[in-house]
């Protein structure tokens, strides 16, 4: 039923911009929102931290609920477009009512059980997570706005998830972590980008707890 309503979503949305004259393709995208949620994640590392590592950390907050995943690269072939969740955990926070340090305390713990399915799985981890979350995000990692829907306070000028997620894992196989964080209707979109390539810009719309939409351009 979800499939069929999403088909006549994008049919009447398409109809409607060709009757506004506007020339524009519109698609799903290619993988699970869930999953796309976390492999965008891998668009998100540098390139120079992917050699010699097989897999990264990532997460996927939402307003209900809180996915991390073991994002397997298959980075020898040299095309993220294969990457795979190898593990993921899902909390469905929204039931369990927390505050916002026992939410932050919980995603360390689920991150931390991935990192053991990396080692019984053998993948070398990169020092990196990378964290989709809704609302505008700063450079320095705090939440301006759109945070509302989020376990407590996330909007405070001193609250800072991913310096608290370093804090909680200041190291990965003895290298230190680094943490990014973006928007996650971005991080969501970033998922196409293998498919991208042919494009000058791209948009994804995401709708979940609330609406998001993102828009980029190819650099050449």
């Amino acid at each position: 039923m979800a499939g069929e309503f999403l088909q006549l979503a994008i049919g009447r949305a398409a109809v409607l911009l060709k009757a506004d004259g506007r020339n524009l393709t519109l698609q799903p995208i290619h993988h699970d929102p869930d999953e796309a949620g976390l492999l965008g994640n891998t668009q998100l590392v540098p390139h120079w931290m992917l050699s010699g590592h097989d897999a990264i950390l990532a997460v996927d907050i939402g307003g209900t609920t809180i996915r991390t995943g073991l994002v397997a690269l298959e980075w020898r072939k040299r095309v993220l477009s294969d990457a795979r969740i190898a593990n993921a955990e899902y909390w469905r926070h929204r039931d369990d009512k927390p505050g916002r340090d026992e939410a932050v305390q919980k995603l360390v713990a689920m991150l931390r059980g991935l990192i053991k399915s990396a080692e019984k799985q053998k993948l070398h981890l990169a020092p990196f997570i990378g964290i989709g979350c809704p609302g505008l995000i700063n450079e320095d990692g705090t939440i301006e706005r759109g945070g509302q829907n989020l376990p407590g306070n996330w909007e405070a000028a001193k609250f800072n998830l991913p310096r608290l997620i370093r804090d909680g894992i200041p190291e990965m196989a003895g290298e230190t972590t680094h943490v990014l964080m973006h928007n996650d209707a971005v991080v969501q979109g970033l998922s196409e980008a293998p498919w991208m390539r042919d494009v000058e810009h791209w948009g994804v719309l995401t709708i979940g707890t609330g609406l998001g939409n993102a828009c980029f351009s190819l650099r050449k």
